[in-house]
């Protein structure tokens, strides 16, 4: 049992430096994007530092199989120089049996980073986006769902449009019992329409059967109010931009995507790319403990028969290539070609079945 812990501090240290040297270098890398994108004299330094480390978390998140791998094959080299491992093997244990400690380190570690990192990286992603929209565009459009139906909010020079649909179709061009209140700037709501329904086109919402209703002070609505069959309003929102919105699925909490991808069905938008997601963050420990163990079949030999920098390659290509089918059977999943569960789980499976049989063959043959 000492042995075990010996191993997994060391691992866990490892793991520690890694991360921040990554963290630091992100930083800098990031930290130059953004003074190019903002004007330094007019948002100040502290905003863009501050942009820079709202988006670090994101870039540390989306390298963590990387960071495992790197994390195993340092110490692997390091116990092999050290001759821990033939210690290990001296006392009539397999060195497999050292295996065992990264491997639980990283199981738990998948574990926290779906259930505390990605809520983290998901709140300061979705800062970042807000921050930088009212630094690089005022009156941005704005979107948003909940139980009631699809909720958006669209600006230009003349004033604010505040939307409300029941429901829409997958292209985001079709909305149903449409709603819309429309705001002039230091004065207030000026109009109301309703619509039976509402076709998004270039540049513009047809409103089918639509009556609107003025709203200035000390006239009656009612009486003056006008029905169209069809009414064309100005709009700054494409359906592009609406399903690029509801179609990030990083940017939602994993607590928090269950109850979405349940609006998202209610409101008539496809949820299948999230459901893909959130599996695929469910099977993220396992994705882990995968690198783990075919970090650890190449850099487990010693020192001494050579190779090192050749096993380490080849433990990075294998890594690539695991991490690079994950990504292809999400997009697979994602455009419905193969089932969700096929998608998400298949890779993390396939790849400890895959690394099971390379570290009992080198290491025990």
């Amino acid at each position: 049992m000492t042995v075990h812990f010996y191993f997994a501090r060391k691992f866990l240290w490892i793991l520690m430096g890694i991360t921040i040297g990554l963290f630091t270098l992100i930083s800098l890398v990031d930290l130059m994007e953004q003074l190019r994108r903002f004007d330094v004299e007019k948002v100040g330094f502290d905003t863009v530092l501050q942009l820079t480390l709202l988006r670090a978390p994101e870039g540390i998140y989306e390298l963590l199989p990387l960071i495992v791998i790197l994390a195993t094959v340092t110490l692997f080299i390091n116990l092999s120089r050290t001759s821990e491992l033939v210690v290990v093997r001296a006392s009539g244990r397999s060195a497999i049996v050292s295996v065992i400690s990264p491997i639980i380190v990283a199981l738990l570690l998948g574990l926290v980073a779906i259930g505390s990192l990605n809520p983290i990286v998901a709140a300061t992603s979705a800062l970042y986006g807000t921050k930088s929209e009212k630094l690089l565009a005022s009156g941005r459009s704005a979107l948003s769902l909940d139980g009631e139906g699809i909720w958006m909010r669209q600006g230009s020079a003349d004033g604010q449009a505040v939307i409300h649909a029941a429901r829409t179709n997958a292209d985001a061009t079709l909305f149903q019992n449409v709603s819309i209140v429309a705001y002039t700037p230091g004065i207030g709501p000026v109009r109301r329409i309703e619509a039976l329904s509402a076709k998004l086109i270039d540049g513009a919402w047809e409103l089918t059967a639509a009556k609107e209703w003025p709203l200035e002070p000390g006239l009656n609505a009612e009486a003056n109010a006008i029905t169209h069959d069809l009414l064309i309003l100005e709009s700054s929102l494409t359906p592009d931009r609406i399903r690029d919105r509801f179609g990030n699925p990083s940017a939602i909490s994993i607590w928090d995507l269950p109850k979405f991808i349940t609006e998202l069905q209610i409101s008539g938008f496809s949820a299948r790319r999230h459901l893909v997601w959130l599996h695929m963050e469910l099977a993220q420990p396992l994705f882990l403990v995968a690198m783990v163990m075919i970090a650890s079949a190449f850099t487990m030999r010693h020192t001494r028969f050579g190779n090192t920098g050749t096993a380490v390659l080849v433990t990075i290509l294998i890594g690539f290539s695991l991490y690079f089918v994950r990504n292809f059977a999400q997009i697979l999943g994602e455009n419905g070609q193969i089932p969700v569960l096929l998608a998400a789980w298949a890779p993390p499976v396939a790849s400890i079945l895959l690394a099971s049989g390379i570290l009992l063959h080198m290491e025990d043959g």
